[in-house]
C-alpha cells in the first residue's frame, strides 16, 4: 500500500514521538535498532520529515530528533504519508496502467475507490500521538 521509504518513516515517527512523550531525543542509530529500517535511507527520510516542518532535528552532543510536543496532537498519519509519497497511495492505477479512470476503468478500478477513500479516511483521523501512546503501552509494536 505504501512504499518501503513511508513504511520505515511511518515506524519512525511513531518511534520518535514515544521517545518524545518520555523526553528523550533519539539519534538516527537508536531508530534503525528499533525499527529495522537501514541508517542511510532513514537518515534520508527523517531529512524529508524535517524539511515539512513534522519533525525536529537539533545537533550537537544532546542532538538527535524529536517532536513538538503541542503539535503531536494534530500531526495525522496523511501529513506523514504526504511527506513522503505524496499523493500515490489516492492516485494512480494499482494495477499500473497509464490510463486508468471512471471512464477507462481497469478491473479493480471501482471497488480500489472505496478502499482507497477508507484509507484516506484512516490516515486523516489517526494522530500521531495516538499510535505513540499505543506503542508506548505494549499495545503496538514496531519490529518483529
Amino acid at each position: 500500500m505504501f512504499s518501503k521509504a513511508c513504511e520505515y518513516g511511518i515506524k519512525a515517527m511513531i518511534y520518535i514521538a514515544a521517545q518524545t512523550l518520555e523526553k528523550k531525543r533519539v539519534k538516527i542509530p537508536d531508530i534503525v535498532r528499533q525499527t529495522g529500517s537501514p541508517e542511510a535511507f532513514t537518515g534520508k527520510i527523517l531529512g524529508a520529515l524535517t524539511k515539512h516542518g513534522i519533525l525536529l532535528s537539533h545537533t550537537g552532543p544532546n542532538g538527535g530528533f524529536e517532536i513538538d510536543p503541542a503539535k503531536m496532537h494534530t500531526i495525522k498519519l496523511s501529513e506523514i504519508v504526504l511527506a513522503i509519497d505524496g499523493s500515490s497511495s489516492y492516485e494512480g492505477c494499482v494495477l499500473g496502467l497509464s490510463e486508468c479512470s471512471q471512464l477507462h476503468p481497469c478491473p479493480v478500478h471501482d471497488k480500489m475507490i472505496k478502499i482507497r477513500n477508507q484509507l484516506r479516511q484512516t490516515l486523516e483521523t489517526t494522530t500521531l500521538y495516538e499510535l505513540a501512546t499505543g506503542q508506548l503501552s505494549g499495545k503496538f509494536t514496531l519490529i518483529r
